[in-house]
């Protein structure tokens, strides 16, 4: 990865689970967006839908980090802060997206109509403000068979919902997170949530893909 290719960018980083606990995605994705010279802000929700960043929405953890801080961690109910807000607080360059397991209704029927509406509608509210988006996709986890694994994810959901996303983020672009890995290369802790190897390595492999788009320097404002 070259050296500080991002310098100059503010970028918003947002997400459900996976950057909500010290030990997941926020920690190491922040700290490579930043070696990368971006100054980041991430913000995580554990369970939260593309829908609920339009508004305030009660949740049961969260997390938030600035620039070098070690962010603040919060086991216990939070709410959500709508995007608009935080777009005008932090004023970025790029929004970065990390939503794709909250909404794939693993061993459910899938919601095609609600996960529509909640997807474009936080879209076009990002380009409303005129901020450039990437949207990051579900990578593998590991598929029903064991007992620990709670929020089991089957490879069929996972490339439906990774396909389903890629034709509905426009105008973000999109990351395809399944390219990263092949299924159950990462060890996951429930079926969903990696362990600290696959968090290094899908943060490195965000962050690689974000520095190649071709396009993100002139997200500067």
């Amino acid at each position: 990865m070259s050296t500080a290719s991002l310098v100059g960018l503010t970028m918003l980083v947002i997400g459900e689970s996976h950057m909500s606990l010290s030990s997941y995605l926020i920690n190491p994705l922040h700290d490579d967006l930043t070696k990368q010279g971006a100054k980041v802000f991430s913000v995580g929700a554990c369970g939260a839908s593309a829908g609920d960043w339009l508004i305030k929405k009660t949740v049961p953890c969260g997390a938030e980090r600035t620039g070098n801080d070690k962010g603040v961690f919060i086991r216990g109910e939070t709410t959500t802060t709508p995007i608009a807000e935080l777009i005008a607080k932090d004023k970025p360059d790029v929004v970065v997206v990390i939503i794709g397991d909250t909404m794939a209704s693993y061993g459910k029927a899938f919601p095609q109509a609600w996960a529509w509406e909640n997807v474009t509608k936080l879209t076009k509210e990002i380009a409303s403000t005129k901020t450039a988006c990437i949207w990051v996709g579900p990578p593998w986890g590991s598929e029903v068979g064991r007992q620990s694994n709670k929020f089991a994810k089957p490879d069929n959901r996972v490339q439906f919902m990774s396909n389903f996303l890629a034709k509905n983020v426009a105008p973000c672009t999109y990351i395809d997170s399944t390219k990263f890995s092949q299924p159950k290369q990462w060890s996951t802790l429930d079926g969903q949530h990696f362990t600290t190897a696959g968090y290094d390595a899908w943060a490195a492999a965000i962050t690689q893909s974000i520095v190649n788009l071709p396009n993100i320097k002139q997200a500067k404002k």
